[in-house]
C-alpha cells in the first residue's frame, strides 16, 4: 500500500506534520506519533479526547451532526383499509413489523431535521390505534366518521383522464387475436368491462422510473386503490416543500400490490418522489399467531418473568407501566434487530420466557440503562448523606485519571460515532440511485443499544464507580461519573428514535 502512495514506499515527514496539526470537531486529540517502516504510527491523547467529549456534557455528540431539510411521508400499507380498518387480530407479524420499521424510522428523520407524517390516518378509539398506543405509537388519527370522499372523487376523474388510461379501442386491440380466449378470459373481460384501466408499465417506462417489476402491466382501478390514494394526498398537503419524499414501507409479500398504488398516483399527476423499504416476513416454526396474540404472549411472559424476580411486589399502576414498557422493547428489538430485506424467526413457544438480563434484546438494554440511573440515584443519596461532594465542573477534573480499557471503549466505540450513525437513514433516502427500493441500515441502533450494553455491562461488573469517600479518590469518581452520565444520555437518544421511555429502576 505504501509504495502505491509514495515512490519510495515511506511516508513523507510532511504528512506527519500535517496529522499533527488536524484540528476541530471529531478530530481526535494527537498525543505524537512517528514515521516507521511500517506506515504512520499515531498515538492519541486519551485524557485530552476524555476532556474533550465529556467535559462539555457530551451533547454535540448525542445528536444528528447536520440538519437535513426536507418532507417525508411514511406509508404504511398494512394500516389501509382493505375495506375495513384493520384489527389487532386481523394484523400479521409480517405487517407488524413494517408498522413498527415505519415508526422507527419517522424518529430517526426527525431528529435529522425532516418534516415527518405518517398514512394512513386511522379512525380515534378504534381497536388498531389502542394496540399501537400500548407498543408507544403515536398514529394521526381523525374522527370516526371523517371522510375522504371528496378527494377520492378528484383522485377517480384525475385517472379518468390520465393520458395512461387504458381506452376501450387499445384494450381491444390487447386482447383480440392471437386465439385461445376461452370461456374464463371472456368471463374475466364481462366482469371488467366499463371497469377504470391504467396502463401502469407505460408509467415507469415514460417517466424514467427505475427499479418497478416489469410484470406490472395493466391495472384495473378499485375503490380501496382509490381509498390510499387519497390518503397519501392528504398526507402530503402540508408538506412545505413542492416535492416530498414517501416511503411505502412494506412487506415483501404486499411488494408488487404497493407498487401498483405508487404507479396509480402517479398516473394521477403526483409528482412527489417515492422509495419502497420492503421487509422480508416474520415467521413462527410450529405456530401461527396473529399480532395481538403475539404481544399478548410477550406481555404474559415478561410479566411472569417480573414476578420471579420480583415476587409480590410486582403489583399497581408503576408495575404495569414497566412491564407495557418491557414489553414493546422485546417486541420492538426482536422485530427490529435483523436486517429488514431478511426473514425474521420468533420463538413463540408459550413455556418459554423472556429473561431479564440476557445478554441480546431489549429487556437486557433496559435493564442496563436502569442501572445507571440507580447508579446515579445512589450519588445523590451519598450527596445528601454529606459522603461525596457535588460533581465539580469538568474543566476542574483531569480526565487522564480514565486508564480503564473498558472506558476508553465505551468513549471512542459508542459516545463518538453515535451522530454518525444518526445521519445514515437520512443519507440512505437520497441513494441506490433513485431506484424504487431503498436499502436503509435500520437495524442499526438495536445493534448499537446491544453492543454498547454488554460492554457497559462488562465495565460496570469489572469497576466500582462509587468508591469510598475519601478525598484523594474523587476525582477519578468524578470522571467516571462525567462518562456515565454521557452514556445515561446516550442510552435516552438512542431509545427515544424507538419510542421506547427509559424506565429508572429494575
Amino acid at each position: 500500500m505504501l509504495h502505491t502512495l509514495y515512490a519510495d514506499g515511506q511516508v513523507p515527514p510532511a504528512v506527519m506534520s500535517r496529522v499533527l496539526s488536524l484540528r476541530g470537531s471529531g478530530v481526535l486529540p494527537v498525543a505524537g506519533g512517528e514515521v516507521m517502516g511500517e506506515g504512520l504510527r499515531v498515538r492519541v491523547d486519551r485524557g485530552a479526547a476524555f476532556r474533550a467529549v465529556l467535559a462539555g456534557g457530551a451533547a454535540e455528540y448525542l445528536m444528528s451532526s447536520g440538519q437535513m431539510q426536507g418532507c417525508v411521508v411514511l406509508n404504511c400499507p398494512a394500516l389501509h383499509p382493505k375495506p375495513n380498518t384493520p384489527t389487532p387480530d386481523t394484523l400479521t407479524l409480517g405487517q407488524l413489523r413494517t408498522v413498527l420499521l415505519a415508526d422507527h424510522m419517522g424518529a430517526l428523520l426527525r431528529r435529522q431535521g425532516f418534516s415527518v407524517s405518517y398514512c394512513p390516518t386511522l379512525p380515534e378509539d378504534s381497536d388498531i390505534i389502542t394496540f399501537l398506543r400500548t407498543l408507544g405509537l403515536d398514529w394521526p388519527t381523525a374522527p370516526a366518521n371523517w371522510t375522504n370522499e371528496e378527494r377520492e372523487e378528484k383522485l377517480q376523474e384525475a385517472l379518468e383522464n390520465s393520458p395512461y388510461r387504458e381506452r376501450e379501442t387499445e384494450r381491444g386491440r390487447r386482447t383480440s387475436g392471437g386465439g385461445g380466449g376461452g370461456g374464463g378470459r371472456k368471463a374475466e373481460e364481462g366482469e371488467n368491462e366499463g371497469a377504470l384501466r391504467v396502463n401502469l408499465k407505460r408509467v415507469f417506462q415514460e417517466e424514467g422510473l427505475l427499479g418497478y417489476d416489469p410484470s406490472l402491466g395493466t391495472c384495473t382501478v378499485h375503490r380501496d386503490s382509490i381509498s390510499q390514494l387519497a390518503q397519501l394526498d392528504i398526507a402530503t398537503a402540508d408538506c412545505t416543500v413542492a416535492t416530498a419524499t414517501v416511503l411505502h414501507v412494506t412487506s415483501c409479500q404486499d411488494e408488487f400490490r404497493q407498487q401498483q398504488i405508487a404507479m396509480l398516483w402517479r398516473a394521477s399527476g403526483a409528482t412527489h418522489t417515492q422509495r419502497h423499504l420492503v421487509c422480508g416476513p416474520v415467521k413462527t416454526p410450529g405456530s401461527h399467531l396473529t399480532a395481538a396474540q403475539y404481544l399478548q404472549l410477550r406481555r404474559g411472559q415478561m410479566k411472569e418473568a417480573s414476578e420471579m424476580k420480583y415476587g409480590d411486589q410486582v403489583e399497581g399502576q408503576t408495575w404495569d407501566d414497566i412491564i407495557r414498557v418491557m414489553t414493546s422493547a422485546t417486541v420492538r428489538f426482536e422485530l427490529l434487530s435483523t436486517v429488514h430485506t431478511s426473514p425474521v424467526t420468533l420463538d413463540v413457544q408459550r413455556e418459554g420466557s423472556v429473561s431479564t438480563k440476557g445478554p441480546r434484546g431489549g429487556v437486557f438494554v433496559m435493564y442496563n440503562c436502569a442501572r445507571l440511573h440507580t447508579l446515579f440515584d445512589s450519588y445523590e443519596r451519598g450527596v445528601g448523606k454529606g459522603l461525596y461532594p457535588e460533581i465539580p465542573d469538568g474543566s476542574e477534573l483531569d480526565f487522564s485519571a480514565l486508564k480503564e480499557e473498558g472506558e476508553w471503549l465505551l468513549l471512542f466505540n459508542y459516545l463518538i460515532p453515535f451522530s454518525e450513525l444518526l445521519d445514515q437513514s437520512g443519507q440512505a433516502l437520497d441513494c441506490d440511485g433513485g431506484a424504487a427500493r431503498v436499502n436503509i441500515k435500520t437495524e442499526q441502533i438495536c445493534k448499537f443499544l446491544v453492543s454498547l450494553s454488554k460492554d457497559f455491562s462488562s465495565y460496570y461488573n469489572r469497576v466500582h464507580v462509587l468508591g469510598e469517600p475519601l478525598p484523594h479518590l474523587f476525582n477519578q469518581m468524578f470522571c467516571r461519573l462525567y462518562l456515565l452520565r454521557a452514556l445515561r444520555e446516550l442510552y435516552h437518544s438512542a431509545l427515544d428514535t424507538l419510542n421506547l421511555p427509559p424506565i429508572r429502576q429494575l
